[in-house]
């Protein structure tokens, strides 16, 4: 439902059709306010100037250059949602969203230190405590960021790990993946996909050396598994600084990354998000 004035609405008219191009392209299925997303991906809606929040699942969500990136996490059952557009006046346009479901693949990992598959009793208090911090940083929601390039990837190599897929350490299941691996050698730098602040660095029992990132508006990023970290929390990085090198810490059974995207608190998918936030960008 549109409560807006009725000379608006030609301009909403407008952004739905600029969106629907911008969904063909990305290969998303767009009608008029209506919107369609799978678990674990986004889904990009354009938003007007007077728009000051866009909300999704009671959450508020990330903007970047006047569209509104939505996070649907893996977890969320599927159905139909609303995105709710929170105007200047206080008046508000609603999208509705129908979240499916997507087949992730199977992955099979065999882990020669068992403790790392299942932890002893003494380490399960240091564990919560670690989950705990990191849900708050997760959790995060600064100022709306000035994004005006594209995101990168922390390091450039052979993707060994991707997000959603269903994990068994020998051959008991976990927790979907949740980011994408990048494997590299032991050393290789590692850099910021975008502007951010440092919101924690550590040394985790499954993460290893571990570094968060506040881009702002929701949008938190997390390295996993450095051999070196070269950053401090609250530090001010830019797109592209050195962070950190590549390591094998933690839970890991060789060198890589681990890098995860996180949205008002829910991971997806990196390289979708990446994707589709830097079509926004066109050729840039």
């Amino acid at each position: 439902m549109i409560n807006t004035p009725t000379p608006r609405r030609n301009k909403i008219r407008l952004a739905t059709l600029s969106f629907s191009i911008l969904g063909y392209l990305m290969g998303m299925n767009v009608s008029a306010q209506s919107l369609n997303g799978a678990i674990g991906e986004v889904v990009i809606v354009p938003v007007q100037q007077s728009v000051k929040q866009v909300s999704f699942n009671q959450k508020p969500q990330l903007i970047v250059a006047e569209h509104a990136i939505i996070g649907i996490p893996l977890d969320i059952d599927i159905g139909s949602y609303v995105v709710v557009m929170t105007h200047e006046d206080n008046s508000t346009t609603e999208w509705s969203l129908e979240v499916g479901t997507k087949q992730y693949p199977e992955e099979r990992i065999t882990i020669e230190d068992t403790t790392q598959v299942t932890p002893p009793e003494e380490t399960l208090e240091r564990i919560r405590r670690e989950s705990a911090t990191m849900r708050q940083v997760y959790g995060l929601f600064s100022n709306q960021p000035d994004i005006k390039s594209k995101i990168i990837l922390p390091v450039e190599g052979r993707i060994s790990g991707v997000f959603g897929s269903r994990r068994f350490f020998n051959d008991q299941p976990r927790n979907p993946h949740s980011g994408l691996d990048v494997a590299v050698p032991t050393g290789t730098p590692i850099h910021a996909p975008a502007d951010a602040e440092v919101a924690l660095t550590g040394d985790f029992y499954f993460n290893g050396n571990t570094v968060m990132l506040d881009h702002g508006g929701g949008f938190v990023s997390m390295m996993c598994h450095l051999d070196r970290i070269d950053v401090s929390q609250g530090d001010k990085v830019m797109l592209g600084d050195p962070i950190g090198t590549v390591g094998t810490t933690g839970r890991s059974t060789g060198p890589h990354l681990h890098w995860s995207v996180s949205l008002s608190a829910d991971r997806v998918d990196p390289q979708v998000f990446m994707d589709r936030v830097n079509a926004l960008f066109g050729g840039e």
